[in-house]
């Protein structure tokens, strides 16, 4: 399958034989081609200011916005993202965390992903902080 130009994008199994079913990820994800790492985004603005003190909705639009931004300079897009690690303050975030990344990727191309409950972020005001990885097609 062609897609923006790749020879194929990542393979997803969301539930491998013997391993119960994922709703909100896939379990396995691979593709072949070049290595992307992104480092956690956090909620700042292109000027370092934070946005959404408070609100998980916001902070995790401005993240995902962070990632897309981060993404396309690797030459990689959500299309691309085999793996997503959230790490929250508190696990009452993922719903405004899941609302964002459907904005960016659509349910049958869910990566792999972990949700990490963090004593603390680098800085108090960070209700988030989320890395993903990806692999474009060569």
């Amino acid at each position: 399958m062609v897609h923006h130009g790749r020879m194929s994008e990542p393979t997803r199994i969301a539930a491998p034989d013997g391993v119960a079913p994922a709703a909100q990820y896939s379990h396995v994800v691979w593709g072949t081609g070049r290595f992307v790492a992104v480092a956690g985004q956090v909620p700042l603005d292109a000027h370092g200011r934070l946005v959404g003190a408070g609100d998980p909705g916001a902070q995790a639009h401005q993240v995902f916005d962070n990632l897309r931004r981060c993404l396309a300079a690797a030459g990689a897009s959500f299309d691309d993202v085999v793996k997503l690690t959230y790490f929250v303050t508190d696990m009452a975030h993922l719903p405004a965390i899941r609302a964002a990344r459907a904005a960016h990727i659509p349910d049958d191309r869910l990566p792999a992903a972990s949700a990490v409950q963090v004593a603390a972020l680098v800085r108090p005001e960070f209700l988030m902080e989320i890395e993903a990885f990806a692999v474009v097609g060569e």
